[in-house]
């Protein structure tokens, strides 16, 4: 799979070749992470603090609220790499600091050893020292605590010169279940599809910003489709993990909607380009695309628009939605369209009655002792929950996101409770 790169200078998304010449100057980083986060994970690294010049970390924050980062250069202790997770990064990347007694103070799933090596030699300090060992060693020695492997041919980074296959397997062998994202060299799909194919990830920056290379021509590289029209069965599920519905892509029409940020489809009754919600006005925002395990099927995330994503203007294509997402819509509709002394309408209108409402029903979610009166006095809860969070213009999909956040953090609090009467 394909890991976009976005290298920090001075506030700034930068490319340089061989570490050290200045190639492209790409500006504001935003519009770069709101685009690549489509693929998925962002590798976000700073550079100036990779080489003891400085530190974009006000920059970093805000691109981890823009998408899923992997964030890297300059974490060269222990408190450092758990603050970035704190902060949301959903893997840290260490350098120099890459040694067993600080990794190991580290969830290794979380943690990632950047290893740049020129000729084989391992390079630290923002690849200006020689360590004088390989490249095989050091992998074998940090392997047992880290999650994965940044691999990066220095000599070929920001060149776009190809990969070396050979090499490549080589490595992804050495590093077993580790799994090895390779940076430097890369230069076009193929590239990105035979990573892939040998069990590695492509971290690509140089070619996505000069335009060599189609961010959604590499997302789509490693998939191979057993269908005469070479179609890639497609599930369209919303920002709550819901199935919508089944459509087919081609890689032109993934190409297309990672250009317009939009859902884009492969129709299959008419032929060519089906571009959801241009007549309807029921259109999708695309959040992310993913790649399923087989490399045979793709999963679209977006964001509905309008009725819903069914041509009989239901939210699904096997009916009408479940769960807290659907009763949050109803709410939602009902705050507009609710008949006066309605009770959902007095609610809406009565923030007091609301507000005594939810403390009523958590007092008697509290009291309840059985599994029935527990069940009984949730839903209740919940309910006004969303009636208070609608009329706030608050959203299930920000708590989801803030829940997920605070997963993500590895300093946890005590958790006791406030005095009474604080808040």
């Amino acid at each position: 799979m394909i890991i976009p790169s976005i290298d920090l200078q001075g506030g700034r998304a930068v490319q340089l070749e061989g570490g050290k010449a200045l190639k492209i100057d790409g500006g504001d980083p935003l519009p770069w992470i709101r685009r690549f986060r489509l693929a998925g994970e962002v590798a976000v690294i700073d550079l100036d603090a990779a080489m003891g010049k400085g530190s974009n970390a006000p920059v970093v924050e805000t691109l981890l609220r823009e998408a899923r980062c992997r964030v890297g250069g300059g974490i060269r202790d222990a408190t450092t790499a758990r603050t970035w997770l704190d902060r949301g990064a959903e893997r840290v990347i260490l350098g120099t600091a890459a040694r067993p007694e600080i990794l190991r103070e580290l969830p290794r799933e979380r943690t990632i050893a950047a290893l740049d090596a020129v000729q084989g030699e391992v390079m630290v300090h923002g690849w200006q020292t020689r360590t004088g060992q390989r490249l095989e060693d050091r992998m074998k020695e940090l392997a047992p605590y880290v999650g994965g492997f940044l691999i990066t041919f220095i000599e070929r980074e920001g060149r776009m010169v190809g990969i070396d296959e050979e090499r490549i397997a080589a490595l992804v062998s050495l590093a077993a279940d580790v799994r090895i994202t390779f940076a430097g060299g890369v230069a076009s799909a193929a590239d990105v599809a035979a990573i892939d194919r040998l069990g590695g990830d492509a971290q690509v920056g140089m070619a996505l910003y000069s335009g060599r290379l189609e961010l959604g021509d590499a997302i789509v590289a490693p998939l191979r489709s057993d269908r005469p029209d070479g179609l890639i069965p497609t599930v369209i599920v919303d920002i709550h993990g819901r199935h919508l519905g089944l459509v087919y892509s081609s890689r032109e029409s993934v190409r297309e909607a990672v250009h317009l940020g939009r859902g884009v489809y492969h129709s299959r009754s008419r032929g060519g380009l089906w571009y959801k919600g241009a007549s309807s006005g029921d259109w999708q925002e695309l959040l992310e695309i993913r790649v399923d395990c087989d490399r045979d099927a793709l999963e679209f995330i977006v964001r509905q628009h309008g009725r819903g994503f069914c041509h009989t203007g239901t939210a699904g294509c096997f009916g009408e939605l479940r769960g807290l997402a659907s009763l949050e819509r109803a709410i939602q509709s009902r705050k507009e369209s609710a008949p006066v002394g309605s009770y959902t309408r007095r609610l809406f209108d009565d923030p007091d009655l609301l507000n005594q409402k939810l403390t009523e029903e958590a007092q008697e979610l509290v009291a309840a002792r059985t599994a029935e009166e527990a069940t009984w006095e949730a839903a209740d809860l919940l309910y006004f929950t969303l009636v208070k969070m609608v009329s706030l213009g608050a959203s299930l999909e920000q708590v989801e996101a803030e829940l997920r956040r605070r997963s993500l953090k590895v300093e946890r609090r005590p958790g006791n409770a406030k005095p009474e009467g604080s808040s």
